[in-house]
């Protein structure tokens, strides 16, 4: 091999460990800075460290941007990105929350062309409520507190040909909520079940109450990426009183009830 031959090889190697290198150790702040993009500013994953594969931040909630609210999840999360293969190139990526996670939750992203699928193997999680403020309204009027059991056996989103497809289930437990506008603590227990239909277009979410002053219940439907529910709150028989000011925000009124609408 000649030495311009030799010369041109050497390049292409010293370039190729540059990308390599690149790819390799890519600072996180990049993946903070497009998540907090992509988001519109209301997922924010501050102090940023270590590397887009393998790193760790603060994670901020917010209103999105001109929002004064704000809040963090204690001891903010990590996670582990991988190159993967499912019938195609995929990443998969391992979410780890010291507060909240016992085990890591594990997603898997399949990008393409026509369709792009989002899988969340199964997974039982534990977050405070609270937390939820900072996304502003209602969460920074109503500023609850108490614990969101978050658990699954497995759920997906598909988007293709600008439809979203929903497979699986989610149940969400608000545990022991309480609310800065009512003085009974706490409220209540409550529990909300989403469950995909088999073909995907569609599914139905059921809202009820486990037990507590404040009465909850109501049906809705996720129908090509728009949710539609109706329920209700009330309060309790002896309750009434204290629950007034949380009932005129929450909903319309109607008699003793709050009528909740969405969509």
């Amino acid at each position: 091999m000649n030495a311009p031959a030799i010369q041109r090889l050497a390049i292409a190697a010293a370039v190729l460990g540059a990308l390599l290198a690149f790819a390799l150790f890519a600072p996180a702040r990049w993946l903070a800075d497009g998540i907090g993009s992509a988001s519109g500013g209301r997922v924010q994953l501050v102090n940023a460290r270590g590397t887009v594969w393998n790193g760790q931040a603060d994670l901020l909630l917010t209103g999105g941007e001109g929002s004064r609210s704000a809040s963090a999840l204690p001891e903010g999360l990590a996670w582990q990105l991988r190159p993967a293969w499912q019938g195609g190139p995929a990443l998969a990526l391992a979410l780890r929350a010291p507060c909240c996670t016992p085990q890591p939750v594990q997603l898997q992203l399949r990008p393409g062309l026509s369709e792009t699928a989002l899988d969340v193997a199964a997974f039982d999680s534990r977050w405070p409520a609270n937390v939820l403020t900072g996304l502003g309204t209602p969460w920074n009027t109503l500023r609850l507190d108490g614990s969101l059991a978050l658990r699954s056996q497995g759920l997906g989103i598909t988007l293709a040909s600008g439809r979203t497809r929903l497979h699986g289930g989610l149940d969400i437990d608000a545990i022991d909520l309480a609310s800065r506008l009512a003085s009974i603590r706490p409220l209540g227990s409550y529990r909300a079940q989403l469950r995909a239909g088999a073909d995907g277009d569609t599914a139905q979410l059921e809202l009820t109450t486990l037990g507590g002053a404040l009465l909850l219940q109501g049906r809705g439907q996720w129908v090509g990426g728009q949710l539609r529910f109706a329920g209700d709150a009330q309060a309790a028989p002896g309750s009434e009183l204290a629950l007034t000011n949380l009932l005129n925000i929450v909903g319309r009124r109607d008699g003793p009830r709050s009528v909740i609408t969405i969509g």
